[in-house]
């Protein structure tokens, strides 16, 4: 049985990643830093701010250190991409029609909780999620399982009666460790670079799901 769906939010939820890599290749500019954005994206997709920047700077910065440094990173994506913000097609509908399906829904996320306030600032979902965990909440960061687990038990739903949607590979390879089912939302990756047994459907965006009838698929939990 379903009882609850678990959304990632950047490249999930938001089409935002392709601003969080130019605000990766600004912010290393302004730091004197050179990088490879793909693979730095590769390295940091998924994982929390403080991890990001300690794989950033390649050494070991204290938790004021990092967040600070994130805090000013962060800023600078939320100027470019808030100006053009956009959901990921279909989000806001699919949203509403699992609701009205009887599902609980949450959101686990590695992105700090002013990112997530901004992204519901602009999506202004009603109601809210029932449940929002963030990567500045001292869980680790993706591929690790904590922020889906913490969702879940705050949702009271069990492991099994989740499935995550997520956007990149670490969060694919979260929600496995965590016992949930995915579907992989192709916004950056391909198919097979999101694929895995638990992987239950791939699709570009909502509006597959929604024209595929994929929730009326669902044994949806009723209390």
């Amino acid at each position: 049985m379903t009882e609850a769906l678990i959304f990632d939010m950047d490249g999930t939820m938001i089409d935002s990643m392709a601003y969080h890599a130019q605000s990766w290749v600004l912010f290393a500019r302004q730091h004197g830093l050179r990088i490879e954005i793909d693979d730095l994206m590769r390295r940091t997709t998924g994982r929390t701010g403080a991890e990001c920047m300690r794989e950033l700077f390649q050494r070991d910065l204290t938790n004021d250190e990092a967040w600070a440094l994130i805090a000013e990173k962060e800023q600078i994506y939320r100027e470019l991409f808030g100006p053009v913000f956009a959901e990921v097609a279909g989000f806001k509908s699919f949203y509403a029609q699992a609701l009205a399906g009887g599902l609980k829904l949450g959101v686990g996320t590695a992105g700090d909780q002013h990112n997530i306030a901004f992204a519901l600032s602009h999506l202004q979902l009603a109601p809210a999620p029932q449940a929002i965990v963030g990567g500045d909440e001292g869980h680790p960061g993706k591929p690790e399982p904590a922020i889906f687990l913490e969702v879940a038990r705050q949702m009271k739903t069990s492991a099994a009666d989740c499935i995550v949607f997520e956007d990149a590979p670490f969060g694919i390879e979260a929600a496995r460790r965590a016992g949930m089912q995915a579907v992989a939302i192709c916004s950056t990756h391909t198919p097979a670079q999101l694929a895995g047994p638990h992987v239950i459907a791939a699709v570009r965006d909502y509006h597959e799901l929604l024209n595929s009838n994929f929730l009326e698929t669902l044994h949806v939990a009723t209390s």
